[in-house]
């Protein structure tokens, strides 16, 4: 398993909390997600043989996020 914390910028309220965490939760080999809003921070936990990590910052990028 692989841990990562990413810097999303563009994410201020409940909803974009709920649409990175479930949109990147969705994705096959992601065990966890949490997103820590007032640091602008997304923790994820995944299985690298299942999902890349560009994969997953191509996922917050699509819900119109800009990850670092």
């Amino acid at each position: 398993m692989e841990k990562v914390t990413l810097t999303v910028s563009g994410m201020s309220c409940g909803h974009c909390v709920k649409a990175v965490e479930g949109s990147v939760g969705e994705l096959n080999g992601v065990k966890k997600v949490a997103v820590d809003l007032s640091n602008g921070k997304v923790d994820v936990e995944f299985d690298d043989k299942l999902v890349t990590l560009s994969t997953i910052k191509e996922t917050i990028d699509d819900q119109g996020y800009d990850v670092k």
